[in-house]
């Protein structure tokens, strides 16, 4: 899978949203089985530095993101700066004791995720948080300029996707279950890989089939409906034209259906807020079906971006003053 350079502020990107809810229900399952089978679900401090390569990255990056910041170290074996640099990672990566893992990947041996990530020296210092890829620093870097952006990452990782950490226990052996456990297969992987793959595809009306055949059997399966309002909204803005959209939104600001549709390609185009600000202001200007119409989009829109975000909760709360 190739990361997504996201800034700090953030944006919606619908596929590392599904992915990063994918990875958080594996790892939980993964974390429950550790549990089932005696495990503290706690990692040894050693565990906190590992060396990640291609054929791991999924699992060692993206996956484990889902649960905890994951700090990358793109370095070479003759890079001067990088044996500086690298310490100073591995030592702050226990020092923080969980609250991020550091991912160290020789770029010599690992040519394709340097490309991926549109490296063009080293060392070069990245992040992925909830599936999202955004850069740190690159060069030499101070350990108070180190600091700071490592407390800002976790602060946003906490604050916005909810990830407080691993536990770590110094007790604990290095490369326990919970370091690295595979989860089991749940009842609906096939019919979600098979969504997962249509979406890849552009396949959206196959991926809508494909989650709605896991809702008719599960109508709370939290993977499924995510993917749904997702492959549903992609559908909606295909074959839109933005600039057509956007007018007939800013002339006909009580057209429902117009308001409807800028929302839409706000959302996709990571514009939260102004996506959600849109329709609560056209909850306030409408009544009866037309306002029932906009608060179901907007609902489906809070699927989308998910629950928990700070942004969601928020509109949430507006919404409910509009309508009361």
């Amino acid at each position: 899978m190739q990361p997504r350079n996201m800034s700090m502020s953030g944006v919606v990107d619908l596929a590392a949203v599904k992915a990063a809810q994918e990875a958080k229900a594996k790892a939980e399952q993964a974390r429950a089985e550790a549990a089932r089978q005696g495990g503290t679900g706690a990692v040894s401090p050693a565990d906190l530095v590992i060396d990640v390569d291609e054929a791991g990255f999924e699992r060692d990056v993206l996956q484990r993101s889902a649960e905890v910041p994951v700090v990358i170290d793109f370095w070479a074996e003759w890079c001067q700066p990088c044996k500086q640099l690298s310490p100073v990672l591995e030592r702050l990566a226990v020092e923080y004791n969980g609250r991020f893992l550091l991912a160290k990947i020789d770029v010599d041996a690992n040519q394709m995720l340097m490309q991926q990530f549109g490296i063009q020296g080293v060392p070069a210092v990245f992040a992925v948080v909830a599936g999202q890829a955004l850069p740190l620093f690159q060069g030499a870097a101070g350990e108070q300029q180190i600091r700071q952006t490592l407390d800002q990452l976790v602060t946003v990782a906490e604050q916005r996707f909810g990830l407080t950490g691993l536990t770590v226990d110094p007790d604990a052996e290095p490369g326990g279950a919970a370091a690295g456990a595979a989860a089991p297969e749940g009842p609906y992987d096939a019919a979600l890989n098979a969504a997962a793959q249509a979406l890849d595809a552009g396949d959206l009306a196959g991926a809508v089939r494909a989650y709605k055949n896991v809702l008719a059997d599960d109508p709370a399966h939290p993977e499924a409906k995510l993917g749904l309002a997702q492959a549903e909204l992609l559908q909606r803005v295909q074959g839109m034209d933005p600039q057509k959209v956007r007018q007939e939104a800013a002339e006909k600001p009580k057209d429902v259906a117009a308001q409807i549709a800028a929302a839409d390609l706000d959302l996709v185009g990571g514009h939260v807020e102004d996506a959600f600000g849109r329709l609560i202001d056209t909850v306030q200007r409408t009544a009866g079906d037309d306002r029932d119409a906009v608060r179901l989009r907007l609902l489906e829109l809070f699927e989308v971006v998910g629950p928990e975000d700070p942004r969601v909760v928020g509109a949430r709360r507006a919404l409910a003053r509009a309508l009361f």
